[in-house]
C-alpha cells in the first residue's frame, strides 16, 4: 500500500539520512519514478523532505525533523512484541535496554493496539536455541562487540573443530549472528568471507587498524553466502543408521542439526519393532564419529566406509583402554 511505503521512506530517512533514490527504489521493491512521486507526496503533506540531484545526491529530511512510530498497523504492533529468547539480548548486554525500548514503544503505540501487543507479548515466546544435551557453553562477546561497532580489525585465536591447538588469525569483522542460540562472528579473512563459532574463540585483540571490508558488502550479503556454504556444502555425507526404538527420542535430541528426514516411526520399524530407521547428514566422515557415543543403540547402515571408519575408532578406543587396564595391574 501506498502509505506504508510512504511511511517506510520517512522512517528509512529519519534513520539514515540522505539516502539515494535508488537504494531506496530496491528497499521497497519499486521504481526510481515512484520513490520521486512518493516524495512529492511526503513534501504535499508537510513533511519537509528534498531531493538533491547528481553523484552525491539523495533524498533527505530537513535536519532536526523527527516522528513517532503512530503509523504502526495492529499486526505491526503485535510483530514488535514476539521476542526471540532473551539470552541473545542478555549476551550483549542488552537485556535492560531491550525492555526500557520496549516500554516506549508501547507508549507511543495508538492506545487500541497496546491490548492486542500486550497479550502478544505475554502469549507468544520464540526461543532460537536448540534442544541440546547439556548446558550451552557461556561466550564473552564484548571484545568481539567492541571491534564491530568500532570498525576496527580483529587478531583470533582460534580453535578449529577436531583440532587441539587453536591457530592466530587477523580478520576484518561485519558483524555477529546468532544462529539457533549459536554466535558467530562474520568476518572476511584475506577478503575472504569465513565464520568464527564464538566459543572456539581462545582470544581475541581490537587492533588499531581500520576494518578492510569489501566495498557495498554488508553483513546480511556475507551471512547469506556463508550459510549457504554450510548448507548446501558439496560432497555431503548421506548416512543412514538403525536406532533402538526406546533411543529414539534421545537420539533425535542430540543429532537434531544432521537429522535429514524424519522418520516415520511405524512404517520404518523392522519386523521385531525394535529398531527405526533414520537418515542423517553429515559435511564428511570425520564429522560423523560423534555416533560412537550411542555404542550398541545406533546401527550404521550406509555408506560402508563410515561403518569402516567407525569400526577402527572403536578399536582404536578399546586398544588404549586394555592398555591402561593392564599397565594399572
Amino acid at each position: 500500500m501506498k502509505s506504508d511505503r510512504l511511511l517506510s521512506i520517512l522512517l528509512l530517512l529519519q534513520t539514515r539520512g540522505r539516502v539515494p533514490a535508488h537504494e531506496l527504489a530496491a528497499r521497497l521493491e519499486v521504481s526510481v519514478r515512484t520513490i520521486y512521486r512518493d516524495v512529492e507526496a511526503l513534501s504535499a503533506s508537510g513533511v519537509p523532505v528534498y531531493a538533491e540531484r547528481g553523484r552525491h545526491g539523495g533524498i533527505e529530511l530537513l535536519a532536526g525533523f523527527r516522528t513517532d512510530v503512530t503509523g504502526l498497523t495492529a499486526d505491526e504492533s503485535r510483530a514488535l512484541f514476539i521476542l526471540a529468547a532473551q539470552g541473545a539480548h542478555a549476551a550483549l548486554g542488552l537485556d535492560a535496554a531491550l525492555g526500557s525500548a520496549l516500554r516506549k514503544v508501547m507508549a507511543a503505540l495508538p492506545a487500541p493496539y497496546r491490548p492486542a501487543a500486550e497479550v502478544t507479548s505475554r502469549r507468544i515466546l520464540v526461543d532460537a536455541t536448540r534442544w541440546k544435551g547439556g548446558p550451552q557453553k557461556a561466550v564473552d562477546l564484548d571484545v568481539l562487540q567492541d571491534a564491530v561497532f568500532a570498525d576496527r580489525r580483529l587478531r583470533l585465536r582460534y580453535r578449529h573443530s577436531g583440532e587441539q591447538d587453536p591457530r592466530t588469525y587477523t580478520v576484518d569483522p561485519y558483524g555477529l549472528v546468532s544462529k539457533a542460540g549459536v554466535w558467530y562472528l562474520v568476518a572476511d579473512r584475506r577478503t575472504r568471507p569465513q565464520l568464527f563459532r564464538a566459543d572456539r574463540v581462545r582470544s581475541a585483540t581490537v587492533l588499531e587498524e581500520a576494518v578492510r571490508r569489501r566495498a557495498g558488502v554488508e553483513l546480511a550479503d556475507v551471512w547469506e553466502v556463508l550459510r549457504r556454504q554450510v548448507e548446501e556444502r558439496p560432497g555431503g555425507l548421506d548416512v543412514t543408521v538403525r536406532v533402538r526404538r526406546d533411543r529414539l527420542d534421545m537420539f533425535l535430541r542430540l543429532t537434531a542439526s544432521q537429522v535429514a528426514e524424519l522418520p516415520e516411526i511405524e512404517g520404518d520399524m523392522d519386523a521385531e519393532g525394535e529398531w527405526v530407521t533414520v537418515k542423517l547428514s553429515y559435511g564428511f566422515v570425520r564429522e560423523a564419529r560423534g555416533l560412537l557415543q550411542f555404542a550398541d543403540s545406533v546401527e550404521v547402515l550406509t555408506p560402508p566406509e563410515l561403518r569402516a571408519e567407525l569400526a577402527a575408532a572403536a578399536a582404536s578406543v578399546t586398544g588404549l583402554y586394555q592398555r591402561v587396564i593392564l599397565r594399572d595391574s
